[in-house]
């Protein structure tokens, strides 16, 4: 199952932050489990290197985006994603727009976010960490 990772699911990893790490680094680990593939795009993990750099300093910041690259999927974000976005009526926000067409591009069945309302447009199920651990793991 493909699963694609909003920016603030891996922020609260990368700078353990509580409660919310508790149900989203159990989503991260999903990466070592074969049922699931877990994606995220590069502009999470642009928007997580500038909070876990904030908190950590860059070197450090640098080395968590590293390994987390080096194990999850990246999302594709081409022309045709930008074009998909740009021509969504629905899609307010820009960043919303690319992560979810993006998501769409690999094959994605469910975006995981703590901002649910941000993807009011998705045809995907939308879903919190704790939710989607509960609903497909647990």
């Amino acid at each position: 199952m493909k699963v694609f990772l909003d920016a603030n699911i891996i922020v609260s990893v990368l700078n353990k932050e509580y409660p919310l790490f508790t149900f989203s680094s159990r989503v991260v680990s999903l990466i070592d489990n074969p049922r699931f593939q877990i994606y995220t795009s590069p502009i999470c993990l642009a928007i997580a290197f500038y909070f876990s750099e904030k908190k950590s300093g860059q070197s450090h910041a640098k080395n968590k985006i590293g390994l987390l690259a080096s194990k999850i999927g990246i999302a594709e974000i081409d022309d045709s994603v930008v074009m998909k976005t740009v021509q969504e009526k629905s899609v307010e926000d820009f960043e919303n727009g690319l992560e979810y067409f993006s998501a769409l591009k690999a094959g994605c069945k469910f975006i995981i976010t703590e901002d649910k309302n941000d993807f009011y447009f998705s045809k995907l199920p939308v879903m919190g960490a704790k939710e989607f651990l509960e609903a497909h793991v647990l």
